[in-house]
């Protein structure tokens, strides 16, 4: 294959999910812009090494599990301290019907989740996956998935119960 077609297949593709792979990196993140964009920068360039391969099966999956697993990395770093994200930051909305207050409530109560169950959350409720494919992205059993939902959406609860207590 000729590296214009290349050039120009991986663009179309890129111009389709792009925006996507943000809105999950900003769940991801709880709303960490420029984390959000490091890791989709992460996803689309391995996309783009591999597009010979992954064109024909999907590139949307593979760069989904590709943003998950650099979410996971990036965690599990040393030394790594999620930023605090306040009302005064400069952001993309993610619906135009969307209350700051509630957008932050949920971000910040997003970022208090252990980063694997934030994973399993975002996959299943925000990008509207089933089980099977969030178990294929986070390479772990069906079982694990639903019992990490199940987990998270009891903290989640917790969390947002404690944040409408004490407002």
């Amino acid at each position: 294959m000729r590296g214009g077609d290349r050039e120009a297949e991986f663009r179309e593709y890129l111009l389709a999910d792009r925006t996507r792979l943000m809105r999950t990196a900003l769940l991801l993140t709880a709303g960490d812009v420029h984390t959000a964009e490091d890791l989709v920068q992460t996803a689309c360039t391995r996309v783009y090494v591999h597009w010979h391969r992954i064109k024909h099966e999907g590139a949307g999956p593979y760069a989904h599990r590709i943003l998950v697993n650099a979410f996971l990395d990036e965690r599990r770093r040393a030394g790594r301290h999620p930023e605090v994200v306040t009302a005064e930051a400069v952001e993309p909305r993610l619906t135009d019907v969307a209350d700051q207050a509630d957008t932050l409530a949920v971000r910040g109560a997003l970022l208090d989740l252990a980063p694997r169950q934030r994973a399993v959350l975002v996959l299943r409720y925000f990008q509207d996956l089933d089980v099977a494919s969030c178990a294929r992205i986070l390479d772990c059993t069906e079982g694990t998935v639903k019992s990490q939902t199940a987990k998270a959406l009891k903290r989640l609860k917790e969390l947002m119960t404690e944040e409408t207590g004490s407002s």
